[in-house]
């Protein structure tokens, strides 16, 4: 047996968000999304390609939205492959990554039409060139690249280390043979993407340059015409608490000066030059709207029990990639709910969800205005590496609503379901 997602129809003709939206819900607003594009490619140097790495957030009105702004799809997995065409992403538009893929994975996404991938070792070619040769086609491929050293304000290092992404720099500066391809699979370019979630801008470019210089290397080292160089992402933004998304105003001078020495031609995509972002892209567009179930007092302690958990939110937390999380009073119960003492003051709360189990908190002490049973809370900045990276499935509880708006107006409404069918099916 398996397990599959399902994603219903959207809800027909919803103009507005209802007083009593039902929750949890995610709303994401595909203004923000675009905002957050226009502010991204302010900041990078032109002409250069954009991809939308839809690990962030794979809801296809958000990912039709990027695509319709000129971003192609990074994917790495058949489910994202799936959300990318259900978006209309044509597949002449995407870019299947990922350090490990299944010969089915290949078959599938060769069957819909994929002809740009990225590989991470000489065997990732190989198997590359022996499927495209079973379809009778030609595909070209990255080639990821781990280099030495490391990215420092980085977030979460990809590279430097002993990894499953990439190829070492240095076996393919010795061995270029083992990488540029077979009859049916040739290389294009090269992927460098050495560091995530970089908010500061001196940073960020520091670990740019070192992915041009080590572009600039290994095009020499490998003789063979590359027209492509993804110099990956690195972009920050917050995440689950208030803030803005960073700037880096200097970063594209700065790079088209490098890129002129390094790689000559670039300003005629000779070779072309691109980026990736996921969490730049979309992480300030949504929002989760949650309820208070219950208020108690637990040995001295307040404790807000809330309608969503690390199910919905935060599930990553058990990889300790997530600080705790604090949610935002929106509005107060409907009349005909329990409301809070409004003598009460502001203090500390433990912020929990409904699961069965202790590692279900959010927050150990936040500071959080008096609510009671019915309150609608927020956490902002959670469009990015929100339902889709947590522990949906962990004890059954309904997946949240996800809400799509435009400036306000609500464009769709529906939520996932899990539905189990024979494995063969």
């Amino acid at each position: 047996m398996s397990e599959t997602l399902h994603r219903p129809a959207p809800a027909p003709h919803a103009e507005t968000v209802p007083h009593g939206l039902a929750t949890p819900a995610y709303v994401y607003d595909l203004a923000l999304v675009r905002s957050a594009h226009q502010r991204l490619r302010a900041w990078l140097p032109e002409p250069s390609e954009l991809y939308y790495s839809l690990k962030a957030n794979p809801h296809p009105d958000v990912v039709a939205a990027l695509h319709a702004l000129g971003c192609r799809a990074e994917v790495s997995s058949p489910g994202e492959l799936d959300a990318a065409l259900t978006a209309g992403v044509p597949a002449r538009d995407i870019l299947y990554t990922g350090p490990g893929k299944r010969d089915e994975d290949l078959h599938k996404a060769l069957t819909a039409g994929v002809r740009d991938f990225a590989v991470d070792s000489a065997f990732g070619i190989g198997q590359l060139d022996r499927a495209a040769a079973r379809h009778g086609v030609h595909v070209t491929y990255l080639l990821r690249v781990n280099p030495g050293g490391g990215s420092r304000g980085a977030g979460l290092r990809m590279t430097g280390d002993p990894s499953a992404f990439g190829a070492d720099a240095q076996d393919i500066a010795a061995h270029p043979g083992r990488y540029t391809g077979g009859e049916h699979a040739r290389i294009d370019g090269l992927h460098l993407y050495l560091a995530t979630n970089i908010t500061d801008e001196q940073a960020l470019g520091d670990s740019f340059s070192e992915a041009v210089a080590v572009a600039r290397t290994l095009r020499e080292a490998l003789g063979v015409p590359l027209r492509t160089i993804d110099l990956g992402g690195g972009f920050g933004a917050p995440y689950a608490r208030a803030g803005d998304l960073p700037d880096y105003p200097g970063l594209a001078d700065r790079l088209a000066g490098e890129l002129d020495e390094a790689l000559p031609g670039w300003r005629h995509n000779a070779p072309t030059v691109a980026f990736e972002s996921g969490r730049y892209l979309t992480a300030t567009c949504g929002q989760l709207l949650t309820r208070v179930l219950d208020v108690k007092d637990s040995h001295g302690q307040r404790v807000v029990v809330l309608d969503t958990g690390i199910n919905h939110l935060g599930g990553m937390a058990g990889l300790r990639r997530v600080p705790p999380l604090h949610p935002d009073v929106v509005r107060p119960a409907t009349d005909s709910a329990p409301t809070a003492d409004a003598a009460e003051p502001p203090g500390p709360a433990m912020i929990c969800g409904p699961l069965c189990t202790p590692l279900d908190t959010w927050a150990r002490s936040h500071p959080l205005p008096a609510v009671a049973p019915g309150d609608l809370l927020a956490v902002p900045n959670t469009g990015a590496y929100g339902l889709h990276a947590s522990l949906v499935l962990f004890l059954g509880h309904p997946a949240p609503l996800e809400v799509v708006t435009d400036s306000g107006r609500v464009l769709r409404s529906d939520r996932m379901t899990f539905v189990r069918r024979p494995a063969d099916s």
